[in-house]
């Protein structure tokens, strides 16, 4: 095991994490810096923002570059196995570190919660996504890219259905739900109809309409039938997602871990968790769902202290670390 300090990062769609720590598994330094949107910033935008959150990581942890020994990056937006070797090989050739490791954020998400380094994870956050490990090391997976690999879920998803009830509820092409006065409230129009002009239009980014994913999850507690629909159609999701994944990585008939993760998930709001739970005990009944208090970048750092090797106290300190922040 090297001397020198590892940098983490779990970068997501609104923000990237970074922690440095050093080989005993001392925590250093966390910064937040914005979000890892390759598709849409530009490969170049991207990385250059990575190096500067990097830099503020090992400034307020007082460690020159040359002290890092390795980068372990966890991120969205990097779905696919070629994705990951590509930035990768990137990371090297700008001198991140001597050594690289780059992994979906999943893969973070679910080693910030098991001890053991195995188990499955289901992220929904911005979007939806899954990964798994089985004890022998075998991974299973999705892209993960959208409708066109045969995704649905996430916050994303939430607030386009939840527009899309709203509106048809409003003009009479759909049932009546109170979606619609939510939807216009939250925007501060007069109608839902408005919202989607205003998309149209170039008024209205059609990011925000993430924000209404919290809305509809409100409209769905206090009993609303159509928005109901939807929070049960994402724990359908959420539980294929996981009860393939184990499937395949032959953990179905066995105790294995599930974590779940992302803002939507990791909100714990009670509708939509006790259908997670209800569709698990169906499909995957020996499944433990645990939603971690620890965040996805601890998880980022365990891994880059497998990558070089520490001993299980290192673990354990840093864990311990995290947690008294």
């Amino acid at each position: 095991m090297a001397a020198g300090v590892l940098v983490a990062l779990d970068g997501g769609n609104s923000k990237t994490d970074a922690a440095v720590v050093t080989t005993g598994g001392d925590l250093l330094a966390t910064v937040r810096g914005g979000g890892f949107r390759p598709q849409s910033a530009g490969l170049d935008a991207a990385l250059d923002a990575l190096a500067a959150v990097i830099a503020a990581a090992l400034r307020d942890a007082g460690a020159p570059p040359g002290d890092v020994v390795h980068l372990a990056a966890y991120m969205a937006n990097v779905d696919l196995p070629d994705e990951e070797e590509r930035l990768e090989k990137l990371l090297l050739a700008r001198g991140a570190a001597p050594g690289v490791a780059v992994g979906n954020d999943t893969f973070a998400l679910l080693r910030s919660a098991v001890t053991e380094g195995w188990g499955v994870a289901v992220v929904c956050g911005a979007g939806i996504n899954c990964a798994g490990v089985a004890p022998d090391g075998r991974t299973a997976r999705f892209p993960s890219l959208g409708s066109h690999t045969g995704d649905w879920g996430g916050g994303g998803e939430l607030g386009r259905a939840a527009l899309w009830h709203a509106i048809r509820g409003e003009d009479g092409r759909g049932p009546e739900t109170a979606l619609t006065g939510a939807v216009a409230a939250h925007f501060g129009v007069d109608r839902a109809i408005d919202v989607g002009l205003g998309i149209h239009l170039g008024e209205v980014g059609e990011g925000r309409l993430t924000g209404l994913a919290p809305v509809l999850c409100d409209v769905a507690e206090a009993g609303d039938p159509v928005a109901r629909g939807v929070v049960f159609r994402l724990a359908e999701e959420v539980a294929i997602l996981g009860s393939v994944a184990l499937r395949r990585l032959g953990l179905l008939d066995v105790p294995a871990d599930v974590v779940l993760g992302g803002g939507v998930l990791a909100a714990r709001r009670p509708l939509l968790l006790d259908a997670v739970a209800e569709r698990y005990a169906a499909a995957a009944p020996h499944a433990r769902l645990l939603v971690p208090e620890d965040p996805p970048l601890l998880g980022a750092a365990l891994l880059a202290l497998d990558h070089v090797s520490a001993p299980p106290p290192a673990h354990e300190t840093l864990r311990t670390a995290f947690r008294g922040r």
